[in-house]
Protein backbone atom coordinates (compact mmCIF):
# COMPACT_ATOMS: atom_id res chain seq x y z
CA UNK A 1 0.00 0.00 0.00
CA UNK A 2 0.70 3.62 -0.38
CA UNK A 3 1.64 5.71 2.63
CA UNK A 4 -0.92 8.42 1.34
CA UNK A 5 -3.55 4.97 1.86
CA UNK A 6 -2.36 4.71 5.92
CA UNK A 7 -3.56 6.97 8.85
CA UNK A 8 -0.32 6.58 9.93
CA UNK A 9 3.04 7.38 8.54
CA UNK A 10 6.07 5.88 10.29
CA UNK A 11 8.84 8.70 10.71
CA UNK A 12 11.14 6.93 13.55
CA UNK A 13 12.17 3.65 14.80
CA UNK A 14 12.48 2.28 11.07
CA UNK A 15 14.58 -0.29 11.56
CA UNK A 16 12.95 -2.68 13.95
CA UNK A 17 13.03 -6.38 12.63
CA UNK A 18 9.68 -6.56 9.91
CA UNK A 19 7.08 -8.38 11.09
CA UNK A 20 4.57 -10.17 8.64
CA UNK A 21 0.69 -10.79 8.96
CA UNK A 22 -2.39 -11.76 7.12
CA UNK A 23 -5.14 -8.61 7.07
CA UNK A 24 -8.66 -9.46 5.73
CA UNK A 25 -6.75 -11.79 3.51
CA UNK A 26 -3.42 -9.85 2.39
CA UNK A 27 -0.21 -9.63 3.39
CA UNK A 28 0.75 -6.97 5.41
CA UNK A 29 4.16 -5.83 6.92
CA UNK A 30 4.57 -4.30 10.55
CA UNK A 31 7.74 -3.57 12.92
CA UNK A 32 8.68 -5.68 15.60
CA UNK A 33 7.00 -3.86 18.94
CA UNK A 34 3.70 -2.40 17.04
CA UNK A 35 0.41 -2.50 18.73
CA UNK A 36 -1.72 -4.47 16.48
CA UNK A 37 -3.76 -1.27 15.72
CA UNK A 38 -0.24 0.95 14.43
CA UNK A 39 0.43 -2.59 12.44
CA UNK A 40 -3.10 -2.04 10.72
CA UNK A 41 -2.98 2.11 10.69
CA UNK A 42 0.40 2.20 8.96
CA UNK A 43 -1.23 0.10 5.90
CA UNK A 44 -4.56 1.07 6.02
CA UNK A 45 -6.74 4.53 6.80
CA UNK A 46 -9.03 2.64 9.27
CA UNK A 47 -9.09 0.22 11.49
CA UNK A 48 -12.62 -0.80 11.30
CA UNK A 49 -15.75 -0.45 10.44
CA UNK A 50 -18.52 1.00 13.02
CA UNK A 51 -21.29 -1.53 14.29
CA UNK A 52 -24.27 -0.20 14.11
CA UNK A 53 -23.56 2.92 10.66
CA UNK A 54 -20.35 1.74 8.45
CA UNK A 55 -18.50 4.69 9.15
CA UNK A 56 -14.38 4.06 9.44
CA UNK A 57 -12.99 4.24 12.76
CA UNK A 58 -9.33 3.95 13.66
CA UNK A 59 -9.38 3.63 17.12
CA UNK A 60 -10.28 5.86 20.11
CA UNK A 61 -9.07 5.94 23.14
CA UNK A 62 -5.78 3.56 22.55
CA UNK A 63 -5.20 2.23 26.06
CA UNK A 64 -7.84 -0.29 26.46
CA UNK A 65 -11.01 1.43 27.93
CA UNK A 66 -13.41 2.33 24.73
CA UNK A 67 -14.01 -0.53 23.24
CA UNK A 68 -13.88 0.91 19.67
CA UNK A 69 -10.60 -1.16 18.66
CA UNK A 70 -11.84 -5.05 18.82
CA UNK A 71 -10.38 -7.26 15.61
CA UNK A 72 -10.88 -10.76 14.88
CA UNK A 73 -8.27 -13.49 14.10
CA UNK A 74 -9.56 -15.55 11.38
CA UNK A 75 -10.51 -17.86 14.16
CA UNK A 76 -12.90 -15.72 15.53
CA UNK A 77 -10.65 -14.81 18.68
CA UNK A 78 -11.42 -11.07 19.52
CA UNK A 79 -8.48 -8.70 19.89
CA UNK A 80 -8.21 -5.30 21.33
CA UNK A 81 -6.22 -3.78 18.89
CA UNK A 82 -4.37 -1.19 20.83
CA UNK A 83 -3.13 -3.30 23.44
CA UNK A 84 -2.53 -6.19 21.81
CA UNK A 85 1.12 -6.34 20.04
CA UNK A 86 1.48 -7.86 16.62
CA UNK A 87 2.93 -10.81 16.09
CA UNK A 88 4.27 -12.67 12.90
CA UNK A 89 1.83 -14.66 11.30
CA UNK A 90 -1.51 -13.29 12.75
CA UNK A 91 -4.09 -13.98 10.48
CA UNK A 92 -6.09 -10.45 11.58
CA UNK A 93 -9.95 -9.81 10.34
CA UNK A 94 -11.16 -6.53 10.56
CA UNK A 95 -14.61 -6.91 9.32
CA UNK A 96 -17.45 -8.58 11.32
CA UNK A 97 -18.35 -12.23 10.20
CA UNK A 98 -21.66 -12.83 8.68
CA UNK A 99 -24.03 -14.88 10.18
CA UNK A 100 -26.56 -16.72 7.09
CA UNK A 101 -29.23 -13.79 7.86
CA UNK A 102 -26.79 -11.44 6.86
CA UNK A 103 -26.34 -9.85 10.86
CA UNK A 104 -23.17 -10.32 12.53
CA UNK A 105 -22.87 -12.82 14.97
Amino acid sequence: MHHDEAQLVRIAETGRVPVFFSLDGTRARALAGDTVLTAILTVRRSLRAADFTGEPRAGFCLIGACQDCWVRTEEGQPLRACTTGIEAGMRLLTHPRQSPCGTAP
